[in-house]
């Protein structure tokens, strides 16, 4: 097992595994994150964050998440390097100009450095906040959940608060927008390496791709952008 794990083919099988689980809590957090826009003054979205934070199922996934994103990273860093050097200088041959291939596939190392950047930044404003520090933002507040009263974190007011500085808006919507162009390859790719991918369907899954990755994408810029448009204040 662990000579598979190591082998180039075994790497690119849990890239592949993990992406997909990644895109499915991508899925997932964007749907919350949606209900930041409902116009309630963060009840309802404050009653699913402390549904996803008490939920026993969340606890067991969470550590799973962070596994599985530093697989992702750590394997992608390995794979890329292992590429180039087995390319050598015939990596350079074509330029930036081969027919088929996307700027997206040419630069995902470059594309998951900025997302990690960002995912670092990302945490520091709130998980870091909800989890370990705590902020004055989240002293709890009331909200109706399935007809009973409950007290709740006030997630909502640190994320509404965050999401005031304009410059922290500017970093979400081009983090969406490079999540996006990482998806697009990403999504077709991870198909392909665990074997569900032949002509007819690499022309299917890289439409479905692109549709995933900029529904994901522009999604999470667009949270940012109209909270700081239209919720303040």
């Amino acid at each position: 097992m662990s000579s598979l794990l190591c082998s180039s083919i075994g790497k690119k099988l849990l890239m592949g595994l993990s992406g997909l689980f990644l895109m499915m809590f991508l899925l997932i957090h964007l749907t919350v994150n949606s209900l930041l826009l409902i116009p309630d003054g963060g009840d309802t979205f404050n009653a699913a964050a402390h549904f996803m934070a008490t939920n026993p199922f969340i606890a067991v996934v969470e550590p799973l998440l962070a596994i599985g994103f530093i697989v992702h990273i750590v394997w992608g860093i390995l794979l890329t390097l292992q590429n180039r050097k087995a390319r050598g200088s015939a990596r350079y041959a074509s330029g930036n100009k081969t027919k088929g291939v996307t700027w997206a596939s040419q630069n995902m190392l470059i594309l998951g450095i900025t997302l990690f950047a960002f995912l670092v930044l990302h945490v520091a404003h709130f998980w870091v906040k909800m989890k370990l520090t705590g902020d004055p933002l989240l002293n709890d507040v009331t909200v109706n959940i399935a007809g009973v009263p409950t007290e709740v974190e006030n997630a909502y007011a640190l994320i509404n608060a965050t999401f005031a500085e304009l410059w922290v808006v500017i970093v979400y919507v081009v983090a969406g927008i490079g999540l996006a162009l990482h998806l697009s390859h990403g999504f077709w790719s991870s198909f392909q390496t665990i074997g569900f991918s032949n002509d007819i369907w690499r022309k299917r899954l890289t439409i479905l791709g692109n549709v995933y990755a900029w529904f994901v994408g522009i999604g999470f810029s667009l949270i940012a952008l109209l909270q700081y448009l239209f919720f303040q204040g």
